[in-house]
This record gives C-alpha cells, sequence and structure tokens, in this order.
C-alpha cells in the first residue's frame, strides 16, 4: 500500500499507523482533535525509538517509519489519495458508517474501506456505501506492535479481491491474518467478552479477589493476561459497549455483569482512567462490590 489512512488517533489508531509506517507505507493519521492528533504523533514517534533502541529498527529504518507518518485533522484531505483507509474509531455503529460514507465519497473507487471493529458488522457499515465489495474489517489486536492477529473479517458483499489483499497486507506488516465469516463478535471477542464477564460476576458474587481470578487464569490456564486486566487494558467502557451489543445480537448470556455497569457510570474505565478493577495509581485492587 503506497498510502495507507487511519482514521481516529487513540489507542488502537496509533498502533495501527505504527505497524503501516514502520513496514513502508506512507500513513496518514487522522483525528478531528488536533490535540490529541498531535499527542498521538509524539507517542507514536517514541515507540518508533524505543523500537530502535532495542534492535527492532535500524537507524535507517527508523528514520524512515518518522518520515512516514504524516498528520492531518482534515478528512478529506487525508483519505483523498489513499489506498487503503483503516477506521478506529469508538464502537458505535452510527459513527461508524457515517465515516464511511464521508469517506466513500472521498477516497477514488479503487480505495479499500476497512473497520478496526471487535463486533460490528462490515456488512451493514458496506451496505450504506456504495462500495460493499471494497468494505472489510480489520481486527488489529492490542497492543498492536505486540499482538501478531488480525482477524480479517468478510462482509455479505465483501470480494475474494478485496480478502485476498487484506490478508496480503496483514502479512506484509508482519501480522498473521485469519479470514473470517461475518457473526455478531467474529472469534475472540465473542470468547474474550464471555470469559472476561465471568470474571466479573465472579468478582461481584465474592468468589475470588481480582488478582486471583487473574492469577488462576494466568497460571492454570496459561493466558498471557487475566481476563480482568484484559478488561482494564481494553477500557470498561468499550467492553460494556461490545457487550451491549453482543447481548442485543447473540442473547441473554451476553448481559453485561451489572459490576461492569456501575464502574462504568462511576468513571472507573480501567487504564485510561487511572482505575478499573485495579487502581493504577497506587497498585491496589478496586473490587467495587
Amino acid at each position: 500500500m503506497a498510502q495507507v489512512t487511519v482514521v481516529g488517533s487513540g489507542v488502537m489508531g496509533k498502533g495501527i499507523a505504527y505497524a503501516f509506517a514502520t513496514s513502508g507505507s506512507k500513513v496518514v493519521l487522522n483525528d478531528l482533535n488536533e490535540e490529541i492528533l498531535e499527542k498521538a504523533a509524539d507517542d507514536i514517534t517514541g515507540l518508533m525509538e524505543k523500537s530502535h533502541q532495542k534492535g527492532f529498527l535500524s537507524k535507517d529504518e527508523l528514520e524512515i517509519a518518522q518520515s512516514n507518518l504524516q498528520l492531518e485533522p482534515e478528512i478529506s484531505k487525508a483519505a483523498r489519495n489513499a489506498d487503503l483507509v483503516v477506521e478506529a474509531v469508538l464502537e458505535k455503529i452510527d459513527l461508524k458508517i457515517s465515516i464511511f460514507q464521508q469517506l466513500d465519497e472521498i477516497c477514488g473507487p479503487d480505495t479499500i474501506l476497512a473497520t478496526n471493529t471487535s463486533t460490528m458488522s462490515p456488512t451493514e457499515i458496506g451496505a450504506q456505501t456504495s462500495r460493499p465489495d471494497k468494505v472489510i474489517a480489520m481486527h488489529f489486536f492490542n497492543p498492536v506492535h505486540k499482538m501478531k492477529l488480525i482477524e480479517v473479517i468478510r462482509g455479505l458483499e465483501t470480494s475474494d479481491e478485496t480478502v485476498n489483499k487484506i490478508m496480503d497486507i496483514s502479512r506484509q506488516i508482519g501480522k498473521e491474518p485469519v479470514e473470517i465469516h461475518e457473526f455478531p463478535g467474529f472469534v475472540t471477542s465473542r470468547m474474550n467478552c464471555l470469559i472476561g464477564n465471568e470474571a466479573m460476576n465472579m468478582l461481584m458474587e465474592g468468589v475470588a479477589s481480582a488478582e486471583d481470578i487473574d492469577k488462576a487464569m494466568k497460571l492454570g490456564l496459561n493466558h498471557p493476561m487475566g481476563p480482568l486486566e484484559l478488561a482494564d487494558l481494553v477500557g470498561l467502557d468499550t467492553r460494556l459497549r461490545n457487550m451491549e451489543y453482543l447481548h442485543e445480537t447473540l442473547g441473554e448470556k451476553y448481559r453485561p455483569c451489572p459490576l461492569l455497569t456501575k464502574y462504568v457510570k462511576a468513571g472507573k474505565l480501567g487504564r485510561k482512567s487511572g482505575q478499573g478493577f485495579y487502581d493504577y495509581s497506587e497498585g491496589r485492587v478496586a473490587h467495587g462490590v
């Protein structure tokens, strides 16, 4: 891909921009909030420098990667010449559809439009454009620079050509793609949400502390991160939106744990707010029951 535009400069947008910029593509990072956009650029270049210090990027590769990254707050300018656009905004279907409708008008007819969603329907999003055959989901994982998997989700009208291109692109940026036919939650989100929700229910019921629930999953089932730690990393507001969507589309077993709803209402959103199931300011477990 000669140019990749990433819409949204949050945690996932930053990681996706890093992955493409360090793999040789020109990357235009877009966000309406210029202050957030500048902070994202600082974070990305800082990560590039750390990668150089650790030997993952040579000095020449570092300089090329840094020069590959551009910032643009106006989506019309950011996406005008893109070969691929990856949207990485909040998990709100109306917001995503609005962005894709704009991109459909802005981009050339051959541009592929991808959504980095963990649950939403690329079929529904693509149907609101004039190019449903070129709309697809690329579900990256956090932190993007470490996680190898990309779920490539085919919508009802996504063409084989589009799927094959995205599978190839995923490998070119050092990831391992898996092809999935669209169904709510795909593969990983359905499993993660169930495990995480049950962990929250156990915490609410007083079965064990957050630390011990996570330790049991890590040491007993060889998970690299406990389900409550993972929920804090993802963001409890994001996890709640995912659970609400899965509850609506897949039924009662995905009903969000009341403790999750209570934490989000209290502003305890995980790492990004300083407190979730763990207190990151002091390292204490936040039981909240």
